[in-house]
């Protein structure tokens, strides 16, 4: 089973620097539209069995226009929801540089738990539960190796690829998932593949055809808008 992680496209919180977390209304950017009309052309045309979301309204906005031209009513699923921020939600992120919790949930982040919030080890425990969840579902539906998509958030997103990266969560942060990127893990009974990693390109035909082997899929880092991440690329699932 074939999942494509999609982060949703370029919010209003991306362009303002700020930590939209769970803040109802956060929509898509007049750049994020477009980056949802393009996903047509980029994923439209693969056999994409399923689309499953986040319940924000970015990520509604986001797979809309793709779950039209499948036909395809998205499935709703609170685990890929945003991370629970608590007290930093709506917070500017240069004034969150300056917290002591920001060090912690860049070099520590399974130790990390937001004020008021969650903790990102209980982001990865639900996030990979319902991945693989669905995973199991399709697969007893269909009988076979089918292409689905999940559209979520970029510490959600990385949080995944680092479980099917076999990496320790303390290392996710090297992982980028920037605004409308995809990444590709296929779930084997034996191990999960990473195929793509915050791929923002255009030619996707590959993934249209039969899966590779376990042994050729071996052969075969969430990304901010702006200059604040690149003093300290942190916490940024927006």
């Amino acid at each position: 089973m074939t999942v494509i992680l999609l982060r949703h496209g370029v919010s209003t919180s991306n362009l303002a620097h700020t930590l939209a977390g769970r803040s109802p209304g956060i929509e898509l950017a007049d750049r994020g539209r477009e980056q949802a009309t393009a996903l047509v052309d980029r994923l439209g045309s693969l056999p994409i069995e399923e689309i499953v979301r986040s319940p924000l309204l970015r990520c509604e906005q986001t797979v809309g226009p793709l779950a039209a031209k499948l036909d395809l009513t998205p499935v709703v699923e609170e685990r890929l929801a945003e991370v629970d921020y608590g007290d930093w939600t709506g917070r500017v992120l240069s004034e969150l540089l300056k917290e002591p919790l920001w060090k912690v949930v860049q070099r520590h982040a399974s130790g990390a738990v937001f004020p008021g919030g969650e903790g990102l080890a209980d982001v990865q425990q639900r996030a990979v539960s319902a991945i693989r969840h669905h995973d199991s579902r399709l697969a007893e539906r269909h009988g076979q190796d089918v292409l689905w998509v999940a559209c979520t958030h970029g510490d959600v997103i990385k949080s995944v690829l680092a479980d099917a990266l076999g990496i320790h969560l303390d290392g996710f942060q090297r992982i980028v998932a920037e605004p409308a990127s995809i990444s590709v893990v296929r779930y084997l009974p034996t191990s999960p593949y990473v195929w793509r990693i915050n791929d923002t390109g255009t030619d996707l035909s590959a993934l249209a055809t039969k899966a590779a082997q376990p042994a050729a899929a071996t052969s075969v880092p969430g990304g901010e808008v702006g200059s604040v991440a690149d003093a300290d690329n942190g916490a940024e699932g927006k």
